[in-house]
């Protein structure tokens, strides 16, 4: 009895020293004793009354209305290579054999552009598709089509797409150019080839230019994040309604700093429609050279004012030349309407239709005079490849 006595008494005395090591150094791996275990309580939303129902301050209507018509494009262009001339020297061919020219490597680009039509008319930036030999076109829905060019235009850089498809998600153009600064818009497109993505910001201003971007100028500027790869997408309103084409942003690494710029609606709507029907952009032209006037030319000049364009050269047997106008006179006025610089002044001879007769308004040896002008027709612009 005594011997069972002792045994009980060890095993005990074990239990409880190895209960006091793991108490002391493991105490997760002992039950809680002599209390409930924790309930943790987590407040939840209240349930929206419908799946429907927009969030207070959300803009997913809008991205749900306007993401189906942006697209995503992606590009390859040949790099032709220049035959060394070396190659055709018999010397250089007796020791060194044929050269073959070998297939030339092949640059891909990507961008974003804008369904407008449901029989697949697409709408995006001319540098998007510029020198490409291939152009896909990558859908909402997962599908892709091989597109080929309706037309561009790339004093605006603008271009016409077309795949072959139908009823195709359309998108809606805002009317009237609406767009105020303050607005919240929405900038939807394919930055760095991640995928469709939806940015968010206001309208930080409207008209600018001076900003060497295109021949014609007259952005949007926008806060809304946008990125290599959104070139051609969408600026939409809060409805979803299409109010810009995103072209440019101004960064000094390569990457959004805020600063974007769209193409109004407007303006793109009213490019494409001419590129459809005719296949390019008719605008007005009379064959002049100007300049800008600085303080320091208006008091070279004795110019009152800065106001105006200087006429620095004139084409010979172009529409200016016909009309009298001079190098040296300032061009100050187009159809009665004004003009303060001579960007001002490109837009305005630009909205003219060719053979139309309008009076321009000059200012000539310190006198006003005006010149009857018979409008010429805008040579296209030569492209940098050809």
């Amino acid at each position: 009895m005594h011997r069972l006595w002792l045994i009980f008494a060890q095993t005990v005395t074990v239990a409880l020293a190895l209960l006091f090591v793991v108490g002391t150094l493991k105490p997760e791996w002992l039950p809680p004793f002599g209390q409930p275990p924790a309930v943790v309580a987590f407040k939840e939303a209240p349930p929206a009354p419908g799946n429907e129902a927009p969030m207070p301050g959300s803009y997913r209507e809008a991205a749900r209305a306007a993401l189906p018509s942006v697209v995503h494009i992606y590009t390859t262009q040949t790099v032709r290579q220049q035959r060394n001339p070396l190659f055709d020297d018999p010397i250089f061919r007796h020791f060194f054999g044929e050269r073959p020219e070998g297939e030339a490597p092949k640059n891909a680009g990507l961008g974003s552009g804008v369904i407008v039509s449901p029989n697949g008319y697409i709408l995006t930036n001319y540098h998007v598709i510029e020198g490409a030999d291939d152009i896909q076109i990558s859908l909402n829905d997962g599908s892709t089509h091989k597109a080929r060019v309706i037309g561009s235009d790339p004093e605006s850089d603008l271009a016409v797409l077309q795949i072959k498809a139908d009823k195709l998600p359309a998108i809606t153009f805002d009317q009237g150019d609406r767009v105020s600064v303050g607005d919240v818009v929405l900038a939807i497109g394919n930055p760095f080839g991640v995928g469709q993505t939806v940015t968010m910001g206001i309208v930080s201003a409207l008209g600018r230019s001076h900003l060497g971007i295109n021949t014609f100028e007259n952005f949007i500027q926008t806060d809304a994040a946008i990125n290599p790869g959104n070139s051609g997408g969408a600026l939409v309103d809060i409805k979803g309604n299409l109010v810009g084409v995103n072209t440019a942003i101004y960064s000094r690494t390569g990457g959004n700093q805020g600063i974007g710029f769209a193409i109004p609606a407007g303006s793109a709507r009213n490019i494409m429609e001419q590129i459809i029907e005719h296949g390019s952009v008719t605008r007005g032209w009379i064959g002049v050279e100007t300049q800008e006037i600085s303080p320091e030319l208006a008091e070279s000049f004795g110019l009152p004012d800065t106001d105006g364009a200087l006429i620095a050269g004139v084409m010979r047997g172009g529409p200016a030349e016909a009309a009298g106008i001079r190098p040296g006179d300032v061009l100050l006025a187009v159809g009665g309407k004004p003009v303060r610089d001579p960007q001002a002044m490109l837009d305005l001879i630009a909205a003219l239709r060719p053979d139309e007769r309008v009076k321009f308004g000059l200012r000539r040896d310190q006198n006003r005079v005006e010149v009857e002008v018979k409008i010429g027709k805008r040579p296209a612009m030569r492209r940098a490849r050809e």
